[in-house]
């Protein structure tokens, strides 16, 4: 397959060359049409002249006739039968062009009359000129006749023209708009399966910027747009690469750290405790300071850790047929201790749902937003958990009634290592990976974690795709 630009170039010269060829034929058309037109036009002309001829030249046979016979004129005579010579001539032209034989035929049979009667002795000119007359009356109608059926030929004609270039104008605009559907189709057709590659990239490069590395990109389509998709499959291996690498380099800064930590808090701890002698107040407020950094430092390098050991086991999914209703239970009775002790109503309600999810990641995910909702909600305050389904998703909501997140905390509450500024003040600060993780699992199961905003205290939605299931 060539590239994108010859295709491109391709159907260009395909939707060209089909209007070409339309606009070509009808070309060939009109042009047939307009010498049909103008061969009728000069048969129209030829066939009036033909039937004014006639009628000059029987006029003048009628006065060469009538003299001879009355002045016994040789001249007169081969003057008529000149004239009769030229009408039978615009004859034979009107009978090569159409008209009818019968009116033809009566017009030679009176005039061959009319050439007996010019025949004869002398002493009956006189009586012969006078039926010659009436012949000629007789010749006068036939004329008519003629001229009357030269005319109606000349109008069938003109109808038959017409009808023709109607019918040949119904069938070009036929013609042409079949090949513009065609075209549109073409173009249509033509556009849809060349873009198809373009939304396979466009689909890579959004998974690479959710580092949904473990997808291979295969791009199929023209040779520059594979060319494409082979450097996004090396950008995806190089990034697999990476981020392997920051695992390596965190879980080896992370083992570093944790070794000289430990020493340092033991030996804040034998300060503390006065193995080395007792402290003056001064001493034991520095030493405190130091025992609180050290428990922090710690936690901080936990959590590096935990957010670390998530992002990795969150590619490594193990569905199976789960009950989220029950799963829910299971996370509000594994934490009953902690809302207990804060004397809250934690609630779940909710249909049953069975979803391939890996539970022990999604539990993970929910005990998380549990956790946040216990801390931040005041004591004898409510917890709602609900399950609900809807025609293409199935929605976990998590709601308390805590002071909420602020508003300029919203949209970074899911970056690692974030706390937002209200934070209550019975319990530890957190350390800001939980979301993180939660939107992690989320995500490696195909679904999105949001903050809702329609509560005065924090609201969490998990939706999870039924194509999960």
């Amino acid at each position: 397959m060539g590239s994108f630009r010859q295709l491109l170039l391709v159907a260009f010269l395909l939707i060209a060359a089909l209007l070409g060829g339309t606009a070509l034929r009808a070309v060939v058309i009109l042009d047939r049409l307009m010498s049909q037109s103008a061969a009728e036009a000069v048969g129209a002309l030829e066939l009036s002249g033909a039937a004014h001829t006639l009628t000059a030249r029987t006029a003048a046979m009628e006065r060469a006739a009538r003299q001879s016979l009355v002045l016994n004129d040789a001249v007169l005579q081969q003057r008529y039968d000149e004239e009769s010579r030229a009408a039978r001539a615009a004859l034979e032209r009107m009978a090569a062009n159409g008209v009818a034989d019968a009116d033809l035929g009566a017009w030679r049979e009176r005039t061959a009359a009319i050439g007996r009667l010019l025949g004869g002795p002398v002493a009956t000119a006189l009586d012969r000129e006078r039926t010659v007359a009436g012949e000629f009356r007789e010749l006068d109608a036939v004329n008519n006749r003629i001229t009357g059926a030269v005319q109606g030929l000349i109008e069938e004609r003109n109808r038959e023209l017409g009808t023709q270039l109607a019918a040949s104008r119904a069938r070009l605009m036929q013609q042409v708009l079949a090949a513009i559907a065609f075209t549109m189709l073409l173009a249509i057709g033509l556009g849809v399966w060349l873009a198809r590659p373009f939304r396979r990239l466009g689909r890579a490069i959004v998974a690479l910027g959710e580092n949904r590395l473990h997808e291979p990109v295969a791009i199929r389509g023209p040779a520059d747009v594979r060319a494409v998709g082979q450097q996004l499959e090396w950008l995806r291996l190089r990034l697999t690469e990476l981020d392997a690498d920051k695992a390596r380099f965190l879980r080896h800064v992370s083992h570093e750290l944790k070794t000289p930590l430990a020493a340092l808090r033991e030996g804040v701890a034998l300060l503390q405790e006065g193995v080395t002698g007792q402290l003056n107040a001064g001493q034991r407020e520095v030493v405190d300071i130091l025992h609180q950094n050290t428990r922090s430092l710690q936690a901080q390098i936990e959590a590096l850790l935990r957010f670390n050991a998530a992002a990795f086991e969150a590619r490594q999914l193990r569905r199976r047929k789960t009950d989220l209703l029950a799963l829910l239970r299971d996370c509000v009775e594994a934490q009953r201790l902690q809302w207990q002790g804060r004397r809250l109503a934690v609630q779940v309600d909710g249909p049953p749902v069975a979803l391939a999810v890996d539970p022990d990641k999604l539990g993970a995910a929910v005990a998380n937003l549990l956790s946040n909702a216990i801390r931040f909600s005041p004591e004898g305050g409510t917890v709602q958990l609900r399950l609900a389904t809807q025609p293409e998703r199935v929605c976990i909501d998590i709601e308390d009634q805590g002071p909420g997140v602020a508003p300029q905390d919203r949209e970074r509450i899911f970056e690692p290592f974030y706390r937002g500024g209200r934070q209550p003040d019975h319990a530890l600060r957190g350390t800001g990976v939980g979301l993180s993780i939660v939107q992690e699992y989320i995500t490696a199961h195909g679904g999105r974690v949001g903050l809702l905003s329609d509560s005065p205290g924090a609201h969490f939605r998990i939706e999870l795709p039924h194509a999960s299931s």
